[in-house]
């Protein structure tokens, strides 16, 4: 399985909140730092904040935080709630279009295959991935940070 750039970019968020924590990084700061999109990350911080991720703060000391501590954040959890709808296959939605759907012997193992990939990431918490917490720090602030 690949990862979309959404999920890539809500990742990037926790990241740089988890490297940052417990700062609070406006978005505009963040998109700098990976040099994308602010309408774009925006857009997937409103997400992670709905699911219950972040915290967002509006107002001019305002910005995100996490939501709780990095090593109550599954990063199988945080994938599976942005994909929740996202089929491996589009003999998975309710529109499929292909012909051999009702004799087809594939289904059965992309959908073990799709555990199987969530099984693995529900094993690593957010804390799991950023322990060089210090060397991402360093490496977020070097990139494309603005004040």
């Amino acid at each position: 399985m690949q990862l979309d750039k959404y999920s890539d970019y809500a990742l990037r968020i926790l990241i740089a909140l988890a490297a940052h924590a417990p700062d609070k990084l406006p978005t505009v700061r963040i998109a700098a730092m990976y040099g994308i999109s602010n309408n774009h990350l925006s857009k997937i911080a409103t997400e992670l904040a709905r699911n219950g991720f972040i915290q967002s703060e509006r107002g001019r000391a305002g910005g995100l935080t996490l939501a709780m501590p990095a090593a109550d954040i599954s990063i199988g959890g945080v994938l599976r709630s942005l994909k929740r709808d996202v089929s491996v296959a589009e003999c998975f939605g309710s529109k499929s279009n292909c012909a051999i759907v009702p004799a087809c012997g594939l289904r059965s193992p992309l959908v073990e295959a799709q555990d199987a990939f969530f099984a693995v990431l529900d094993g690593y918490k957010l804390a799991d991935v950023t322990r060089s917490n210090d060397m991402l720090k360093a490496l977020l602030s070097a990139s494309n940070e603005i004040d």
